[in-house]
């Protein structure tokens, strides 16, 4: 009995030792992800990531909290928060305004910015906006860019046009009701239009201003210091991301309205679902170049003619260098 007794303390305390170490290798690195404006199911990947156990398996535990894209890269350059998600043009604007952030991984390959009109309206092209009026948000915004660069292209200029500025929450009402012949704005709203029975004509603001949505944003210190983390950090986002574009858009919005977003009408699902599966997963998490090096690869000639463009039309003081601030995701921690 004593021999027994003895051998089961050993037994015990190797058991409690090894379940010790276990418990230490295992535990996860705790990290908060700033993302660009608030919960949405757009989203949904990361929602999902964290609820199918992606981030824990890649050793991960992280906290979704949001703020505004300039916002959060200060937050990033200051160390408040380990990663952000913002939009790529305010992570150029960082960039050039030396701030030490870092983009290592480009989520979003393209920008989802467009032109958005009534078929009947016969715009098909950005030259048949002389003597129309157009929408964007503000002066301020990307969209507002995008128009002046797609009017330069057509031999235009912004005197050919009236612009108004109309709030994001009325901007889409606003060519509906005819107060507007076009607007610039998100490309996802083309689906909000045509579930309403109206015709849509789209022009793509990247296919001449290479731009990008949400990116992954780190700070350069956590970069150099915590290399594994950001490894392991990037590659769980890109597993969420695989998993959705695997044939698992409905089980990944169900997560998002469900825990993430409850106050999202729940009759969006089905102009979601065509929002995701001809937008996101067609054209916008993936791209020839994802196809050869992975999601959230980095295309440094586009990132570049992005910088150059925003210099050009004064948004910032000079173009930073791609090479500067963007890391592409294979070469983390080599």
């Amino acid at each position: 009995m004593i021999q027994f007794r003895v051998k089961t303390a050993a037994s015990l305390a190797a058991l409690l030792t090894s379940s010790l170490f276990a418990m230490a290798a295992e535990a996860a690195d705790k990290v908060v992800l700033q993302i660009d404006g608030a919960a949405a199911p757009f989203y949904a990947p990361l929602y999902a990531g964290v609820e199918n156990g992606i981030f824990e398996k890649n050793g991960i535990e992280v906290e979704f909290i949001y703020a505004a894209a300039a916002d959060i890269l200060t937050n990033i350059a200051a160390g408040n928060v380990d990663f952000g998600f913002p939009n790529g043009d305010a992570v150029v604007a960082a960039a050039a305004n030396g701030l030490p952030v870092k983009v290592v991984h480009t989520t979003y390959q393209r920008g989802i910015g467009a032109l958005l009109a009534k078929e009947e309206s016969g715009i098909k092209s950005y030259k048949d906006l002389k003597g129309k009026k157009v929408a964007v948000t503000s002066f301020a915004s990307p969209n507002y860019l995008q128009l002046q660069v797609g009017l330069q292209q057509a031999g235009l200029t912004l005197d050919d046009v009236t612009v108004e500025v109309v709030a994001t929450g009325a901007i889409v009402q606003s060519l509906q009701a005819g107060q507007v012949d076009a607007i610039v704005f998100s490309e996802l709203r083309k689906y909000n239009l045509e579930a309403d029975g109206t015709k849509v004509t789209m022009i793509l603001s990247n296919d001449f201003l290479p731009s990008f949505g949400n990116v992954v944003v780190t700070s350069d210190k956590k970069l150099a210091e915590n290399a594994d983390v950001v490894k392991r950090f990037t590659t769980a986002v890109t597993q969420s991301y695989e998993w959705v574009i695997d044939g698992h858009i409905p089980e990944a919005l169900d997560i998002a309205l469900t825990k993430y977003t409850p106050t999202w009408p729940k009759d969006q699902m089905p102009i979601l679902t065509t929002a995701f599966e001809q937008t996101f997963v067609s054209s916008v998490w993936q791209s020839s170049l994802t196809k050869e090096k992975g999601l959230g690869a980095a295309d440094f000639a586009a990132w570049q003619k992005n910088a150059d463009i925003l210099a050009q039309y004064k948004v910032i003081d000079s173009a930073p260098k791609a090479e500067d601030f963007v890391v592409d995701p294979s070469t983390i921690g080599q």
